[in-house]
């Protein structure tokens, strides 16, 4: 045999082996029932982002869509199990925040939170509202800047988990504003929002929707939004970058993402039907009344966003001391 015929044999041996590891995907998509994994609570921003998106999109892909809610270690479980999966395009990941917050909260995370994902869309934007407990006799932010001054970590603030957007919003403000308060992590939104109602604990700044529906009731005092502009639903609340912190932005987001190795074409088909979704009259209806900015952007322009995300918190992290853990 001639060297030429041994390399050409080897070479496919080399391709038939190949063949026969790699997992090959039909080209139709898809082909059987999707899911939308929720890394949070019910209930919570991502949750009725998810749930609201799922409805319209089991329409377009002729499929049903079932959101799971797979809370727990920081929204870590759930986002690996989508990190795991079979990359075909089945198996999707509502993400928010925490995605670019947890590597500077956690040392040791199972997944790698731009390697091991595709990003489909950034589905939709929400500024935090930042409230107080009535009892805190405060008015304003400046207000508040000064009362903490005055009383160095005797206010607690709450949040919805250690690495939450609601918890490293609040280390930003602390950091801006040279403050220092007691954080006090929850198991999710609602039992941090029971507590602050109870004057358990004193301040918090939830995604609007949450925190607005009890400044409404008369449960809680609002002072600011976190956004870069005021919000709709409560023109004369001003942001906190106008009234005592310039440059301070934070914002809730949810956007879907795939397993990294989905296939393109993949990806392309589930960015074009979300997108759909997220343009349709009655799905920005109900972004508005739920104070949501509808954002519907590309793959290209999600992943810039999660990059930009990460660098911002990792600062704010580095500069409360916040240490991974």
């Amino acid at each position: 045999m001639s060297h030429l015929q041994l390399r050409l044999e080897l070479l496919a041996l080399g391709v038939s082996a190949f063949t026969l590891t790699t997992p090959t995907y039909p080209q139709s998509f898809p082909t059987h029932p999707l899911r939308i994994i929720v890394p949070t609570s019910p209930g919570a921003h991502s949750d009725i982002t998810a749930r609201s998106v799922a409805q319209a999109l089991t329409k377009r892909l002729g499929q049903p869509i079932v959101v799971e809610n797979r809370a727990g270690g920081g929204t870590m479980i759930g986002s690996d199990i989508v990190a795991k999966a079979a990359p075909d395009g089945h198996t999707l990941l509502m993400g928010g925040p925490s995605l670019a917050i947890n590597p500077s909260i956690y040392k040791t995370i199972p997944y790698d939170s731009l390697r091991d994902f595709a990003p489909i869309t950034l589905a939709i934007k929400q500024s935090q509202i930042l409230v107080v407990h009535p009892s805190l006799p405060v008015g304003s932010v400046t207000e508040l800047i000064a009362f903490a001054k005055k009383n160095p970590k005797e206010i607690a603030f709450a949040s919805p988990g250690k690495g939450s957007g609601p918890h490293l919003a609040m280390e930003m403000f602390l950091v801006m504003s040279g403050t220092r308060m007691l954080h006090v992590p929850y198991k999710g939104p609602a039992q941090a929002i029971v507590d602050l109602t109870a004057g358990r604990v004193f301040v918090m700044m939830p995604s609007f929707t949450v925190g607005s529906l009890h400044v409404r009731m008369e449960r809680l005092r609002a002072l600011a939004v976190s956004g870069i502009k005021r919000n709709s639903a409560m023109p004369g609340l001003p942001t906190i970058s106008e009234t005592g912190l310039p440059g301070y932005e934070s914002t809730q987001w949810s956007g879907l993402l795939a397993p990294a190795a989905t296939p393109k074409q993949f990806i392309a088909r589930l960015h074009k039907e979300v997108a759909a979704v997220l343009l349709m009259p009655d799905f920005q209806e109900s972004a508005n009344k739920l104070d949501s900015e509808v954002i519907a952007s590309s793959p290209e322009e999600f992943s810039a966003h999660i990059r930009n995300e990460m660098k911002k918190w990792t600062q704010v992290a580095m500069s409360a001391g916040l240490k991974p853990q």
